[in-house]
């Protein structure tokens, strides 16, 4: 029987060994636009994808991160500015993808008459081929009831609402290619180990995906999540992390520094600069998967690069909540007045 089981499991990673393996044709023809190319994953995944012939769209915060990302690309990538917390700039920046999606070089040789008819039919026809929404911050976080709605707002604005207004956007192109939405979600939406907007952001990136997932499977639209363990990013910046502790903790009011006490605040200022060792160096982890979500004939549906996201974060999501909320409190520092 054992036997038997052995086998069957071999013949299914086998087979999706196998599936895996296919990738799309004429990817060199496809348009990928992605959120957040300043630094990070973003800014590798662009040049990453660039590197393998796709037409990248990227959208970088700054005038400064797009020119720095130009130089270190070639000349098929192009970029756009865009704040994804604000309304009229997604909507000029989908303008812009619209725009752009139906230019083509080998069309330079044509004449003029008919290479405008050609363009405006491939406007049309050829879509977008993948959206990344890999935007994002995880500052202020602290314990809960040392924020306010605003900071809770401020990372809700930039991870889950700047996710959907970009999507909602840009969805009509992609369903006309019958395209990818990658959506860069974390491993904190599986198991919320801190308070503040991030985690619960990210758990809302998941219940999106996995309704957009359902209702575009309609039309030939597949929708990935990505669900990074830690790496070293901005977003896992030990400076940034320990500088929204600082403002979160001068926030607070006497009453709530009394129950937490000032060695609670010291040990979480010691986990964030723990970051800076315990995070992963190699974002390629991260941006193969992205890569493998956009060029390959059958993607998962969800990928979890890191090895602290496959055997540990992702264990603890399926644990009961008893074993994660005594995992979790073995981990954390334990506030003053605690019973």
């Amino acid at each position: 029987m054992w036997l038997y089981l052995v086998v069957l499991v071999g013949l299914y990673y086998l087979l999706r060994w196998y599936r895996e393996r296919q990738v799309v044709s004429h990817l060199q023809d496809k348009f990928v636009f992605i959120t957040g190319c300043d630094s990070g994953f973003g800014n590798l995944l662009a040049r990453q994808l660039d590197l393998k012939g796709l037409r990248v769209l990227a959208a970088c915060l700054t005038e400064k991160g797009a020119e720095q990302l130009r130089n270190q690309t070639s000349d098929r990538l192009q970029t756009v500015i865009l704040d994804v917390t604000k309304t009229d700039s997604v909507a000029a920046a989908t303008e812009w993808v619209k725009e752009r999606v139906g230019d083509r070089d080998y069309l330079s040789g044509v004449p003029s008459s008919l290479s405008e008819s050609l363009a405006f039919l491939l406007l049309c026809e050829q879509g977008l081929w993948g959206l990344v929404n890999n935007a994002g911050i995880s500052t202020p976080t602290a314990p809960n009831e040392w924020l306010t709605k605003q900071d809770f707002m401020k990372i809700l604005d930039v991870n889950l609402l700047g996710v959907i207004d970009v999507t909602l956007s840009v969805l009509p192109l992609v369903r006309k290619a019958r395209g990818r939405v990658v959506n860069v979600s974390s491993i904190m939406g599986r198991v919320a180990l801190l308070g503040g907007g991030y985690c619960m952001s990210k758990y809302g990136v998941e219940a999106f995906s996995d309704s957009l997932r359902r209702e575009l499977s309609y039309f030939g639209v597949k929708v990935v999540m990505i669900e990074p363990g830690y790496f070293k990013t901005t977003v896992t910046s030990p400076k940034a992390v320990s500088q929204g502790f600082q403002a979160s903790w001068n926030q607070a009011s006497p009453e709530i520094k009394e129950l937490y006490g000032e060695k609670f605040m010291a040990n979480l200022m010691k986990s964030a600069n723990l970051l800076e060792t315990t995070s992963c160096q190699d974002l390629s982890l991260v941006t193969n998967c992205m890569e493998h979500a956009l060029t390959a004939c059958h993607p998962r549906t969800r990928y979890s690069p890191g090895w602290d996201a496959k055997f540990i974060y992702l264990p603890m999501s399926y644990l009961p909540s008893f074993l994660v909320d005594l995992m979790v409190y073995w981990r954390n520092p334990r506030p003053a007045k605690a019973l």
